[in-house]
């Protein structure tokens, strides 16, 4: 007679740590490990095929890694249970079928997730513990308690309440170099040539496992946007900490002054490419950030660089997340705007004369990757400019990129994209004319619109529909002392230019799909 299970304990997608706190204390002789992949949470979202395929292949390199040491393991494949194709379903049969006397799980990255279990364990009759996420260095609690009662949350002073806490970047209790925040050193454009060669990120050539997985997502999901071709991403903890070196050793010491530049083909510029390993739990957060400290202490890299990158983690990440589970369930429906527009079909294909949409939306569907500039001044901006739906513009960004996990995918989106949910952790809608992706890029050269011109027919859509919004929210826009300069603007142009803004962005607005 078997032993029966004491202790089940489910592993998600995105937990693949051996430090994860459901699976402290395991007892090879009492517990097991479950592990569920569901076709339904590729098809939750339109996934990309890259990203299927990196949660599919991560998820099975963990499970070698348990079976190595010997742990009892329950591995539901995406083939198994062919009437069940819902993670719910999958994990309420596997729950039936083993009898667990309890069901330990680390808290989800997504709210529908972690309702999808709860429910699941409770119409199985077995009890459930879910466990705090030790992997990130603020827990719910304590970003809850921080918040308190405030109604707008400002990340910066969040994180300099990171760095004294865990004392990174500090000397003597001050911040290191006398400020706390380098941002105004790290927003240069390209040389007038180019970013010249750039070494290249970590990659690593698909291994059985991986190619295995890559026939499956196009057995499964054949219809789904994007492509494997390019697929190199980091799919177990060694080659996470091999890319991090990566990062460390040569990309590091030249992330910082063009971190927010654009260039067409040229889809990773210095960045670090880390969010994917992060996001699954390959690396811990505290040695990305020991790791870039000590290469700013022992080798002297430029601290505005250094502090930029450290920021994005130790900052505006634990901030992201700590939002995320204080404004959910909510959040999925913030529509401050009222938007609702459908997504232009050219987000799927990135076939438009918009040189900036299609340089970028084609690298997200070769790759499943842009950097934060592209996803928020060009794809987001244009979303809120244009009145798409954000529930539209969020599945979207669920679903095409890499590093998607919603807990940092929806704050990021309707929070710092689309500003739907009305400045309650951003003082301003991120918006610009065409001029700035000028500024910022070479997608303008050669473009069959005008980022100079807001009317006529040669006007950049991005400009009309930015002096569009201006004329749009005036009112509000000069209330807010950020943006006031922009609302004054606008009130610079007599009626006539007025109309002849409306006039093109009516146009504009009308044929969004031909654009």
């Amino acid at each position: 007679m078997s032993t029966p299970t004491r202790r089940l304990v489910l592993v998600l997608g995105d937990q693949l740590w051996m430090d994860n706190p459901a699976l402290a204390g395991f007892d090879p002789a009492q517990d097991r490990v479950l592990m569920i992949e569901a076709p339904g949470e590729g098809a939750q979202v339109w996934s990309h095929k890259a990203r299927i395929a990196l949660f599919l292949s991560a998820m099975r390199h963990f499970c070698n890694e348990v079976h190595r040491r010997g742990w009892p393991c329950t591995y539901v494949r995406l083939d198994d249970m062919a009437d069940r194709p819902g993670f719910q379903a999958r994990l309420h049969r596997a729950l039936q079928d083993l009898r667990p006397q309890s069901l330990v799980v680390c808290e989800p990255g997504e709210w529908r997730l972690l309702c999808a279990v709860q429910d699941a364990a409770r119409d199985a009759g077995v009890p459930w513990q879910v466990l705090p996420d030790t992997h990130f260095m603020c827990s719910r609690e304590e970003f809850a308690r921080w918040a308190g009662h405030k109604k707008e949350l400002r990340m910066e002073f969040f994180y300099r309440d990171m760095r004294r806490r865990h004392g990174v970047l500090m000397n003597a209790g001050q911040p290191e170099g006398g400020q706390w925040n380098f941002d105004a050193d790290n927003r240069k454009g390209w040389p007038a040539g180019g970013p010249g060669d750039i070494p290249g990120p970590a990659w690593f050539e698909p291994d059985r496992i991986t190619r295995r997985v890559f026939e499956l997502v196009e057995q499964h999901f054949p219809d789904h946007p994007g492509s494997l071709d390019s697929f190199r991403w980091p799919v177990t903890r060694e080659q996470a900490l091999q890319a991090l070196q990566r990062f460390i050793d040569v990309r590091l010491p030249h992330f910082g002054p063009q971190q927010d530049a654009m260039w067409t083909n040229t889809p990773w510029g210095w960045h670090a490419l880390l969010a994917t390993s992060l996001n699954l739990h390959l690396l811990d957060p505290r040695e990305v950030i020991a790791a870039a400290e000590s290469a700013y202490r022992e080798r002297g890299l430029d601290l505005p660089g250094v502090e930029g990158f450290i920021r994005q983690i130790l900052g505006w990440r634990e901030f992201i997340r700590g939002v995320y589970w204080l404004d959910m369930p909510q959040m999925k429906d913030a529509n401050h705007y009222g938007h609702t527009r459908a997504l232009p079909r050219w987000y799927w294909t990135g076939d438009t004369r918009m040189a900036c949409m299609r340089d970028v939306i084609g690298q997200t569907l070769a790759h499943g990757h842009a950097h934060h500039i592209q996803r928020l001044m060009v794809t987001g901006q244009f979303a809120v400019l244009a009145g798409l739906r954000p529930q539209a513009v969020n599945d979207w960004y669920l679903a095409v990129y890499v590093d998607a996990v919603e807990w940092v995918q929806l704050p990021n989106t309707a929070g710092m994209a689309l500003f739907a949910n009305g400045g309650r952790f951003t003082s301003k809608p991120y918006i610009a004319s065409g001029q700035y992706i000028s500024r910022m890029s070479n997608y303008c050269k050669g473009c069959a619109y005008r980022p100079d011109q807001r009317a006529g027919s040669d006007a950049c859509p991005m400009t009309t529909l930015y002096w569009h919004f201006l004329d749009r929210h005036e009112d509000s826009l000069m209330k807010n002392p950020r943006t006031s300069l922009m609302a004054r603007n606008i009130a610079r142009l007599d009626a006539a230019q007025r109309e002849s803004v409306r006039e093109r962005a009516a146009y504009v607005l009308a044929n969004l799909d031909d654009l």
